[in-house]
C-alpha cells in the first residue's frame, strides 16, 4: 500500500489476537489481545487513521496498481451516488479466479462493472462518512457474510455499493476450509442478516429460501447439512445484535436494480 502515489495514506496494521511486528515505520501497528472475528478487527482500525476515505485490504491481498486508490477515489468523487466500491480480484499467479468473487447471482464477465448487493470484503473502499453512518462492519458475525450488511446498509442511505471490474485487487485462490464452523457460521450469519436487516416480512422469506436452497445443496453431504442446520436453528435462538430493518423505498430500490432482498 506505500507504493500508491498521488494519496496521502494514514495505513494501520490490525492484528486480531497477535501483535503485528517488523512493518514499515510508516505503519501504525494495532495488536488485539484476542482474535475478535475479521468485522471487529476492521472495525478497530477505523480509529487508528485519519482521512476523507477508508480502504480495507486483507493481509493475503494485494494492489498491483501504485494508482489504485487515486482512480477509485476519482471513481467516488465523479459519481456521488456510489458509497462503496470493490475492485476485481484476480489471482496474482495467473491461477483462474473463482467465481464467488464477482458478487452478482449471475456472475457474467469478470471486468464488467454494475451494482452489487454484497462485496468480497477483502478490499473496499468507501467514504468515511458513509461507513459511520452504515455502523460498520457487523461486529457480532465474526466470520461470513458482513459483506452482505455493509452493502444493504448502503443502499439504505440512498447509496450504490459498486463493482469496478476495471479495477484490481491480487488475492491467491485458496480453497475456503469446508468444516463445521463454516457451515455453522454461515447458516447463523444468514438468519441474523436477515434479523437484523429485513422488514419483518421479509426475514422468514430470506432464511425459508436460504434454507431451501442448502437442502437441495447439502443433501448428499449429510455432515455438512448437519452443521449448517445447527447453525441455522442458532441463528433463530441467539441475540444477533442491533437491528436496523432496511427502509420500504430501499426494499424497492434493490429490487428495480434486480435485487429483491429475498435470496
Amino acid at each position: 500500500m506505500l507504493v500508491q502515489q498521488g494519496v496521502r495514506l494514514d495505513v494501520v496494521c490490525v492484528g486480531n489476537g497477535w501483535q503485528p511486528t517488523g512493518l514499515p515505520a510508516e505503519v501504525k501497528t494495532l495488536g488485539l489481545p484476542e482474535n475478535l472475528g475479521i468485522p471487529a478487527g476492521r472495525n478497530r482500525g477505523v480509529s487508528q487513521v485519519s482521512g476523507e476515505f477508508l480502504f480495507f485490504l486483507d493481509d493475503d491481498a494485494s494492489i498491483p496498481d501504485p494508482n489504485f486508490l487515486r482512480d477509485a477515489i476519482a471513481m467516488l468523487r465523479a459519481d456521488p451516488t456510489i458509497g462503496l466500491l470493490q475492485p476485481r480480484v484476480v489471482d496474482p499467479a495467473g491461477i483462474e479466479s473463482p467465481r464467488r468473487w464477482i458478487p452478482r447471482i449471475r456472475k457474467g464477465e469478470a471486468d464488467h462493472s454494475s451494482n452489487v448487493f454484497s462485496v468480497w470484503e477483502g478490499a473496499v473502499l468507501l467514504p468515511r462518512a458513509v461507513f459511520d453512518a452504515t455502523g460498520g462492519w457487523a461486529e457480532p458475525f465474526f466470520y461470513a457474510h458482513e459483506g452482505i450488511e455493509l452493502a444493504w446498509r448502503v443502499w439504505d442511505l440512498g447509496l450504490r455499493a459498486w463493482y469496478a471490474g476495471e479495477l484490481e485487487a491480487n488475492h491467491p485462490v485458496i480453497q475456503p476450509t469446508r468444516h463445521a464452523d463454516y457451515y455453522r457460521l454461515n447458516a447463523r450469519n444468514r438468519v441474523w442478516l436477515a434479523r437484523r436487516n429485513l422488514p419483518a416480512l421479509l426475514v422468514p422469506v430470506y432464511a425459508g429460501s436460504w434454507l431451501l436452497i442448502q437442502l437441495l445443496r447439502w443433501a448428499r453431504k449429510p455432515s455438512a447439512l448437519r452443521a449448517w442446520l445447527a447453525g441455522f436453528r442458532e441463528g433463530w435462538t441467539t441475540d444477533p445484535g442491533e437491528r436496523r430493518p432496511l427502509k420500504p423505498r430501499t426494499v424497492c430500490r434493490m429490487t428495480l436494480a434486480g435485487r429483491p432482498p429475498i435470496v
